[in-house]
């Protein structure tokens, strides 16, 4: 069988039209996924949150979303303070470099 495209084999013909059915499916459910609209109604907690967020009662806007605010604050701060010390390492390393015998 004569190839249709004398430049390109037979497998490369293949593997370009697979790649191009490949290509046409997830433009298409890609379409399908933007453009189906909600099967349910989602609540809207936006009103909540704000009046829970701006209350004063002493606790730090950090801390107001619960646990896992303070162990995302306390984790942020740790990296931080590790960070910042380990430049500060490797700069000293920088500035007093070994003296090579």
């Amino acid at each position: 069988m004569k190839s249709l495209c004398p430049v390109l084999s037979r497998d490369t013909l293949f593997c370009s039209l697979l790649g191009h059915r490949i290509m046409e499916a997830l433009q298409q459910v890609s379409r399908r996924t933007l453009s189906t609209s909600a099967r349910r109604q989602v609540e809207n907690k936006v009103p909540h949150k704000q009046k829970h967020f701006q209350e004063d009662n002493g606790i730090p806007i950090h801390l107001k979303g619960g646990v896992s605010d303070a162990i995302l604050y306390r984790a942020t701060m740790a990296l931080t303070i590790l960070g910042s010390a380990y430049v500060v390492y490797e700069l000293v390393c920088a500035a007093f470099p070994k003296k090579k015998e």
